[in-house]
């Protein structure tokens, strides 16, 4: 038993130390000694092989590799400094609005595209406030959006993805409701955007992100018999080829974006996320620390936020942590509703992870401290997270 939680905890730290250079490399690392240190050789060449051979992975990974591109061709096609210099719209809405909907372009220094837009709208407002606004309404409507972590997480539970989406949405507004209660009441409610509107520069990003998760969901009830990630490609690379039509970006300008977006990483981190569940499923380390566990709240709520806390990813604590709830709990109890406070619990740890890019891309850019951001975030945050602690007391009971 020594033994077992030995391999754990060292297989776990050397992947989340090699994960802050390079994820899917700590994932691919974390699984291979996890493995090596539990399981037979022709035992993890089984698990590996059933992963790189299961095309619903294959498929998710390579979606998950062109959601990114969608963004970087809406940002160097101009099209979205298009969108925003078209819009008359109140500072206070500006604040909330604007990282929201950046945030639903998963790219590399996401928060870096989003911190100077929110810095154009605020005013009255100090250094700390810009940081916490940016990070906080940067996560608010990514939590729920169908092509985000959810995506993943979902597929790994076997949950329909749209299904977690409807029981976030009361999450995603209360947390809307905190965060402008507490971060951006203040501003000053003059104050305006006054750009000259224009339907067609407002609309045409609006559709590049909102066609994937409408075209894939429509295609999947089409298409029922298909694997359910065909869909999710043609919808994603409907997206892409819509912005690169729209935003007239030439084969030369893609290929620089196609670099430095590198989304060849996106899809290996998704191979590596089911890599290492797949192994850590395979040993019996999961039975043990489900021997730990005291309560469903415990696991779901307090585990899932020091995972997502610990890791700084909430796809990474999800598969950490499904495997101890099967372990404890059984697959039958796994809910849409339990899955959903899992995640949001995750998604939580996630946000206020201090390892967390976003965090540290908006300390560095408005020059604020770590501890003045959670000082200013903390009010909505303890909040938000007292909620969820008891409403999956009385849920989970």
């Amino acid at each position: 038993m020594f033994l077992l939680w030995l391999s754990f905890i060292v297989s776990l730290g050397i992947m989340l130390w090699i994960a802050q250079r390079n994820l899917y490399m700590g994932l691919f690392v974390g699984a291979l000694l996890l493995g090596i240190f539990n399981l037979s050789l022709p035992v993890l060449g089984e698990v590996l092989l059933g992963v790189v051979s299961d095309w619903s992975i294959i498929l998710l990974a390579v979606a998950t590799g062109i959601i990114p591109l969608i963004g970087a061709v809406l940002e160097r096609s101009g099209l979205m400094d298009a969108m925003i210099g078209s819009l008359q719209i109140q500072s206070r809405n500006f604040l909330m609005l604007a990282p929201a909907f950046l945030g639903m372009l998963p790219m590399p220094g996401g928060a870096l595209l989003s911190a100077p837009i929110v810095a154009k709208a605020g005013d009255g407002i100090t250094a700390r406030d810009y940081a916490a606004i940016n990070v906080w309404f940067r996560h608010a409507l990514v939590m729920i959006y169908p092509l985000g972590g959810l995506l993943a997480t979902s597929k790994m539970a076997q949950m329909n993805v749209y299904r977690e989406m409807v029981l976030l949405i009361p999450a995603f507004v209360i947390m809307s409701l905190l965060g402008y209660w507490f971060l951006v009441r203040r501003v000053d409610a003059r104050l305006r955007l006054r750009g000259t509107f224009d339907p067609h520069k407002f609309f045409i990003p609006l559709t590049v992100i909102i066609a994937a998760p409408l075209l894939h969901l429509l295609l999947m009830n089409l298409l029922p018999r298909v694997i359910p990630e065909i869909p999710l490609v043609i919808g994603v690379g409907f997206s892409l080829f819509l912005a690169i039509a729209w935003g007239k970006l030439p084969r030369a300008a893609f290929r620089e974006v196609f670099l430095k977006t590198r989304s060849w990483h996106y899809f290996l981190i998704i191979i590596g996320m089911f890599t290492f569940l797949r192994v850590f499923q395979a040993t019996t380390i999961a039975g043990s620390i489900s021997g730990l566990v005291f309560s469903k709240t415990f696991l779901v709520v307090g585990v899932g936020f020091v995972l997502g806390a610990i890791t700084g990813r909430a796809q990474l604590a999800i598969s950490l942590l499904l495997p101890i709830f099967y372990a404890r709990y059984g697959s039958g109890e796994l809910t849409p509703l339990v899955f959903a406070l899992m995640y949001f619990a995750a998604f939580l740890g996630y946000l206020m992870s201090p390892i967390h890019p976003c965090i540290l891309i908006s300390l560095e850019y408005f020059q604020t401290r770590l501890g003045a951001f959670y000082r200013r975030i903390a009010p909505p945050f303890v909040l938000i997270f007292t909620g969820l602690l008891a409403f999956s007391w009385v849920m989970l009971k």
